[in-house]
């Protein structure tokens, strides 16, 4: 697989004898590239930016895959690549041998126990997901954690709900101990100190507590499971959440004070994180609680001293709401005080899901939406879409079009914006959606299966304006799937998806391929641009954790 970016501005770089700013036009009729090195080097020659441009059309002309080189307004200069090249070169994606290969653990499943994984939940996992499978595609190692809030109040609410009324017997009834218990832990300021009782006798090993925590925790795991499993998402290589960094808590708070960081503050110890050129509030790090448990704080420090221990990751990477950024940041302060890793930690943060109406997507009550509805009703939703159009699909494909309608809408927006949650506009299969990636899918597939025959690259083969752009963007995919990877942005891997169905689409509408009036020449070339560009679409499509359905 050709870097094709990378390939041009290393050549044009050593050509000049400088590094020079490459850049795609938007309309690739002026060329496939441009820079603007005339317009830099006239500053530092003192000359005329077009007259310098000549000078340097006649050095890059002499590159064996320029087809063209122009000068346009005060010194642009625009380069258009060889059709042979571009035929020659372009290929399907393969995975990546990284230069630098990383060691990175991503934290990307902070579930709390006790709760379905509900519409918050969302972007972290998809994100994450995606993020995990690009990651790996680039040549790198990776971890990935479930974080699971499983030791801290939640838990004490839960088992003093389970030691009043007993273990739940269904989904339904599971779902509502901890809201139930919470609410009444509002009204109750003896049932809150009782939660709170258990919550830090459970930290101690209670053995009547341990044995409800023992028995409660596979039902809320086996949950999680099934609905990521629905949501295709690759199993955490490791589940650990509080309750399993515990035990290096102790060692992280010896480290801690023999750095002089803990302060005792009204029972509590604290670590004071401020800085004298902070603009913003930055509050003391509560390491152990009044009432001596550990805290959200100490769970995440403790995790940190854990895998630099045990995995001694050259990045943490975070994916959770940006609501969290403050506890982060303070986070990596007390990592940083304490050099508790050589790690870089980074945090990426998101916007929130809103309705149309602006505000945080909820169900008609009020409610938090759970993840589970959120594809029961893009089902829904599509399955109407398919009756409209009277076409017959089966139970699987239509999953499978929902599932790319929630992930696709999810993964096309920058990770740090709000984005609106309209499930009719997410299931149409027209415009930047995931019905209409995979129906680009399914059609180029098609053609392929109707062909049934044999496909190899042709000698030589003039290209169209479509077919052309439809293989340069192929051969971009290795320099977007790097930039998605360096810029922690898998929107740019989405938003590449689409551009390339835009193509296709072109391609497919102008360029007839096995119609009976096409040549064999012609439907050979064809038929092998058919073939990587359902190659690289479904290899930009399984990064993405979606599946492409058999028929449409």
């Amino acid at each position: 697989m050709m870097n094709l970016y990378k390939y041009v501005s290393d050549a044009i770089n050593k050509t000049l004898g400088f590094t020079v700013n490459l850049e795609v036009p938007k309309n690739r009729d002026f060329g496939d590239f441009s820079t603007n090195a005339a317009m830099i080097g006239a500053k530092i020659a003192n000359k005329n930016p077009r007259e310098l441009a000549n000078e340097y059309i006649s050095k890059l002309q002499k590159l064996d895959f320029i087809d063209n080189v122009t000068v346009a307004g005060p010194g642009f200069i625009n380069l258009k690549i060889k059709d042979n090249f571009i035929l020659n070169n372009a290929q399907i994606p393969t995975r990546i041998t990284a230069l630098n290969p990383l060691n990175l653990d991503l934290d990307y499943g902070s579930y709390n126990i006790g709760k379905a994984l509900h519409i918050g939940h969302l972007k972290p996992i998809v994100v994450g997901d995606t993020f995990n499978r690009i990651a790996k595609f680039v040549g790198h190692t990776i971890k990935s954690y479930n974080h699971i809030g499983d030791w801290g109040r939640p838990m004490g609410l839960i088992i003093a709900w389970i030691i009043e009324y007993g273990m739940p017997k269904d989904a339904n009834e599971f779902n509502k101990i901890y809201p139930a218990s919470t609410a009444r832990a509002n009204e109750d300021e003896d049932w809150l100190n009782r939660a709170r009782q258990i919550t830090t006798e459970l930290q101690n090993n209670n053995p009547e507590f341990t044995k409800i925590y023992n028995a409660f925790i596979p039902l809320s795991l086996k949950q999680m499971d099934d609905t990521l499993q629905r949501f295709n998402i690759m199993p955490f290589d490791m589940i650990m959440g509080e309750r399993g960094v515990s035990e290096y808590v102790p060692e992280t708070q010896k480290i801690l004070e023999n750095k002089r960081l803990l302060q005792e503050s009204d029972g509590a110890l604290i670590i004071n994180v401020r800085n004298e050129d902070d603009n913003a509030p930055m509050p003391p790090v509560i390491f152990k609680t009044t009432a001596n448990t550990n805290s959200y704080a100490a769970a995440d420090l403790a995790a940190i001293y854990y895998r630099n221990k045990n995995d001694n990751p050259s990045e943490i990477i975070y994916f959770t709401d940006s609501r969290q950024s403050l506890h982060f940041q303070q986070i990596f302060r007390v990592s940083q005080m304490a050099n508790l890793t050589s790690a870089k930690l980074i945090h990426v943060g998101f916007g929130t899901i809103t309705g149309k109406d602006g505000k945080p997507f909820k169900t008609r009550d009020g409610g938090t939406v759970s993840l589970s509805d959120i594809l029961d009703m893009s089902e829904t939703a599509v399955r109407e879409r398919v009756a409209e159009s009277q076409k017959q699909l089966d139970d699987k494909t239509i999953k499978q079009i929902a599932l790319a309608a929630v992930k696709f809408n999810d993964l096309i927006h920058d990770v740090k914006s709000d984005y609106i949650f309209d499930v009719k506009s997410i299931t149409s299969f027209e415009g930047r959606t995931g019905p209409y990636v995979l129906y680009t899918a399914v059609r180029m597939q098609s053609v392929l299966q109707r062909a049934n025959i044999n496909i190899s690259k042709p000698e030589s083969y003039i290209l169209s304006n479509d077919e052309r752009n439809l293989l340069i963007q192929i051969m971009d995919f290795e320099h977007m799937i790097l930039s998605a990877f360096e810029n922690r942005a898998p929107d740019m891997l989405a938003n590449y998806t689409y551009d390339l169905c835009q193509l296709i689409n072109n391609f497919y509408h102008n360029c007839p391929i096995l119609r009976d009036d096409i040549d064999a020449k012609t439907k050979a070339g064809r038929l092998y641009i058919s073939k990587i560009a359902f190659d690289t679409l479904a290899t930009a499509i399984d990064l993405m954790g979606l599946q492409i359905p058999n028929e449409m």
